[in-house]
Parts: C-alpha cells; structure tokens; sequence
C-alpha cells in the first residue's frame, strides 16, 4: 500500500472520522462502520484532506486535465482543497463548483469558479458514492451549463459495498456513467491497516469488531 493511503487512515481515525459500532445509512442498511467527512473541520485538517486527494488526483490523472469540479455541497470544499494541494506538489489546476438552486438573477451562472467550455477536462471530487444518483445530478448541471468533460472521478473510501446489483457500488456508478471512479484507499485497506494493530496506542478494529464486519462484508460486500 502507498504511503499516502497508510497516512490517510491514520489522518481519518485522528480525526475521528473514522467510526466503528452501529450505523443506519441511507440505503436502509446497518453497518458496522462509518466514514463522517464532517469531521475535517478545520484549517489544518481540510487542508491536509486535499493533499491526500491531489496525491490520489496525481495517481490516477497525472496532469492530463484542465481543473476540478466540486460538486454542491460536500464537493465544494473538497475541490478547492484539493487544488490547494495540487498547487503545493507544483501543479496548479483551476476549480469549479455548481450552485444547489439555480441562479435566476443578474449573470445567472449556475457554474462559480474556472471557465469552462465542451473542451475542459475535469475530475470531479467527492467525499463518497453510494447509489451515484448525486453524481448523475451534477453532471446534469454540467450538461446545461457549457458541457464540460468529466474524464474520471475521485472520492475518498470505496466502502466495496454492493450497490442496486450485485456489482461494487463504484464500479456499478463507472459502468453506468461510463466514466472511471478511483478511491483514496479501499476498506479493505483500512481492515489491513487497523485490524489489532494500534494508532497512538488504540486498537481500532478488534476481533471482535472485524467478526461484526466480516458478517456484514458477507451479506453486503462486493470487491
């Protein structure tokens, strides 16, 4: 595993976003794990958040694209810290985030930062994706707003669940939307990372806690 993937596990659980115990989310499902990126909610962690993303940004798209797209509201933050981190590795890429209602006064540009045009290539930047439905609703808004390219998507965990199929969420979300989607680490990286092994002397995930994932991998997991 790269370093960068080992340093932002360790980055998740300092910053507590990491979670492990008992979790309702939105599909429906109980699991015994959360990732909560409401918790990089300072200066100092949302700025390293986005070097951990130029790192995986640097990874999988080198420098072949224009910008970043954020989309509203989670992306937001995480596109433009993100290119605050590509800046520090001497990569400067512009950056743009839709509005969540459209503008119907004065400009009326339902697009804010970088211009764009059909021919910009940007790599969308996200905490998570589930089901994709939020993404399909971006690239909506891109479509009306000069139709922009989307050459690939990042977001932070692959929680290597299954999606609407059988299929891994993300992978079922790239198929559909016939754009790649790469991760900062996958949880199989965390299992690897945190299972008995201690972080500032706390153990994470402990037999117990990786027999309660492991059933809940059985039912819902997908690679």
């Amino acid at each position: 595993m790269e370093k960068y993937k080992e340093d932002f596990i360790k980055f998740m659980v300092k910053c507590n976003a990491l979670k492990f115990g008992e979790f309702k989310l939105k599909s429906g499902r109980v699991a015994p794990w959360f990732m909560n990126a409401g918790m990089f909610n300072d200066g100092r962690k949302i700025k390293e958040l986005g070097e951990f993303y130029a790192s995986a940004i640097k990874e999988h798209f080198r420098e072949d694209f224009d910008g970043l797209y954020g989309p509203a509201y989670k992306g937001i933050p995480l596109c433009v810290a993100a290119a605050i981190g590509l800046s520090k590795t001497g990569t400067s890429k512009g950056y743009v985030f839709n509005r969540k209602e459209a503008k119907d006064y004065a400009l009326k540009d339902n697009l804010i930062g970088m211009e764009v045009n059909s021919e910009t290539k940007l790599v969308l930047v996200d905490d998570v994706i589930t089901s994709g439905k939020a993404i399909r609703e971006s690239l909506d808004v891109l479509k009306n707003s000069l139709n922009p390219k989307i050459i690939g998507i990042i977001v932070s965990v692959d929680r290597q669940e299954k999606g609407t199929t059988e299929k891994n969420a993300l992978k079922q979300a790239a198929q559909e939307l016939g754009i790649p989607i790469f991760s900062i680490v996958k949880f199989a990286d965390i299992i690897h990372m945190l299972h008995n092994k201690k972080i500032d002397g706390k153990v994470y995930i402990d037999d117990e806690t990786k027999a309660r994932i492991d059933a809940y991998r059985k039912e819902y997991g997908a690679e």
